[in-house]
């Protein structure tokens, strides 16, 4: 930095290409990156799918260059194809056959049926999980960590306690697919009023990435959860 004449502080010229190259590096690497990833994942799909289809009908063979995507573009088709048929009479029959041959085998049958329950959980159309976020106490008293509410508990884990139990995912950072899951009584939590989006987006960048409050001004300065002091063990 440098003073002028007028007592003005100016950034030095190394100081201007300092920020300029900040400046360039906070513009193209959110697309650089998400650009990068979506090449990894379609290049992945087109590794496993095109060794499937008949090599004359390859790309290549009408085309002097290779076409990206034609292996994602297959999948889709064919798991639209799938459902379609699914939806009819003998598709019915037919998911029900397998899943009489299935339930008959002694590990796949609790493989599948776990797998089953989860994706029909995450699809249904009518599902609350993963729709709210929320404040956890977790480890201990006085910590607070981002959880996702997956939904009311329910069975024997309800049954054996006198509170209303919630199911909430905890994830880890910066790998939110991991994590841990916490049976947590209703009053114990503090839903928050970011979205599931943002909170994930917290998650994965360790906090870096913090979405706006959105409350009205005079809500902001109204501390909602007041936290207690913890004693030392020598008091």
């Amino acid at each position: 930095m440098t003073k002028d004449n007028s007592g003005i502080v100016r950034p030095t010229f190394f100081g201007r290409l300092r920020a300029y190259l900040f400046a360039g590096i906070l513009v193209t690497a959110p697309l650089g990156i998400t650009l990068y990833l979506t090449w990894v994942f379609i290049d992945f799909i087109d590794g496993k799918i095109m060794p499937l289809l008949p090599a004359k009908y390859h790309p290549e063979n009408f085309l002097p260059f290779s076409v990206p995507g034609i292996g994602l573009i297959v999948m889709l088709t064919t798991l639209t194809l799938i459902g379609w048929l699914t939806a009819g009479i003998l598709g019915r029959w037919m998911i029900r056959l397998s899943e009489h041959l299935l339930a008959r085998m002694p590990v796949v049958r609790n493989v599948y049926s776990a797998i089953k329950q989860i994706m029909e959980t995450v699809m249904a159309q009518q599902s609350n999980a993963f729709r709210e976020v929320v404040l956890v106490e977790y480890p201990r008293r006085g910590i607070w960590a981002v959880g996702f509410i997956t939904g009311g508990t329910v069975g024997e884990v309800q049954n054996v306690t006198d509170d209303t139990m919630i199911n909430v995912f905890l994830p880890t950072t910066p790998n939110p697919t991991s994590g841990f899951l916490l049976f947590i009584p209703d009053r114990d939590l503090y839903r928050l009023n970011m979205t599931v989006e943002e909170g994930i987006k917290m998650v994965i960048s360790a906090g870096i990435v913090t979405p706006p409050d959105r409350r009205p001004e005079s809500e902001r300065k109204k501390p909602v959860i007041h936290v207690e002091a913890i004693a030392s063990p020598d008091e």
